[in-house]
């Protein structure tokens, strides 16, 4: 009887009370929004200190160098992110 509750309440390996449920679902919110957030301003300081037009580059010219320096801003501010988040 024991197993059969433990197994109803397991997910991907990991048993979760569902009283929990809702403090997790919350913390990973705010972590989503805040994550956001700082990509968002990111990519803001980039586009303000470069002298040509970020959009233009990237959608007209197809400028694959500026993608992919965006790209690595924008992964290596995830990185630090989940470093912090995870402690």
């Amino acid at each position: 009887m024991l197993l059969e509750s433990v197994a109803l309440n397991t997910t991907l390996g990991f048993v979760v009370p569902m009283e929990s449920l809702l403090p997790i679902v919350v913390t990973t919110l705010t972590f989503v929004i805040i994550g956001l957030i700082v990509f968002a301003l990111a990519f803001l300081v980039i586009a303000k200190a470069t002298p040509f037009s970020v959009r233009k580059e990237i959608e007209e010219d197809q400028n694959v160098a500026l993608a992919v320096v965006i790209a690595s801003v924008i992964l290596g501010s995830a990185l630090i992110i989940a470093a912090a988040i995870h402690g």
